[in-house]
């Protein structure tokens, strides 16, 4: 008589996060261009703007290549943007799966970050591969505060996401207010400028934004010349682990309720 096998609950949610992650891959990739638009996309807006910045400031941009200056600004805030897009749709995209009682909705906001990260990763390795063929010299003076900063913004997004998912699935006026919220984006986190660019009187209407104190921290970390300024390492620590522990409280709260809506 064949026995048949407990599986731990731990067991059973890595295989639910690793199938929900696959069937992101296959419905996100499922065109011939799909992943490679995900490539071309932000290396595209990279050149772009690195062009324009170029035209200002030459070949250096406070004392980094302009390239390099622009990408951590475009890798960083698309990164930002994808995941907590992602995120914040997840609990809809996935709602059929919830009738399976093994499928939980913290899985798929899980899978869907994890997918993102995985992207954006091999975003980064195209972008290494194309500076090698340009000449352009790689400086990487602290890679694990990069790697740091890199995994906090990805936390702070996907947490983000969870609190405007579970809102969203009460209040769908809510979604529209994210998109707008998002827009602005480019213009007020050091993507295109630095903060060392900006008047210090003006400071304290950025300097809320902890996407901006992510990509100037990681511009210091790769270059300690760059000389970032008027932003904070605790803060990102800070922000980041008051919006986690919020989006699991919130979660914890009405997760049952924002599924049977």
């Amino acid at each position: 008589m064949a026995q048949v096998q407990r599986r731990s609950r731990l067991s059973i949610w890595k295989d639910v996060i690793f199938a929900l992650f696959i069937r992101d891959l296959q419905s996100r990739f499922n065109d011939k261009f799909g992943i490679s638009w995900a490539i071309i996309q932000p290396v595209t807006f990279i050149f772009i703007l690195a062009f324009i910045r170029g035209l200002m400031n030459g070949g250096e941009t406070h004392t980094m290549p302009t390239f390099v200056f622009m990408m951590y600004g475009i890798v960083s805030l698309q990164f930002f943007i994808t995941t907590l897009s992602a995120s914040s749709k997840a609990l809809k995209k996935d709602k059929p799966l919830f009738a399976f009682r093994q499928v939980v909705p913290i899985s798929s906001f899980i899978a869907t970050a994890l997918f993102e990260y995985i992207v954006k990763l091999v975003v980064i390795i195209v972008l290494v591969i194309i500076m090698w063929f340009l000449g352009i010299e790689l400086v990487l003076k602290d890679p694990l505060m990069v790697i740091i900063n890199f995994t906090l913004l990805w936390l702070l997004a996907l947490s983000i996401g969870i609190i405007f998912a579970i809102s969203t699935s009460f209040f769908p006026e809510v979604d529209k207010f994210r998109e707008m919220a998002q827009r602005p984006m480019l213009f007020i986190s050091a993507v295109f400028f630095s903060l060392q660019d900006v008047p210090q009187e003006y400071w304290v209407y950025l300097d809320w934004n902890p996407l901006l104190h992510a990509i100037e921290l990681s511009r210091q970390a790769a270059y300690p010349s760059f000389g970032a300024v008027g932003v904070s390492q605790s803060y990102l620590y800070e922000c980041t682990i008051v919006i986690f522990f919020l989006s699991l409280i919130i979660y914890k709260r009405y997760w049952k309720q924002a599924i049977s809506v």
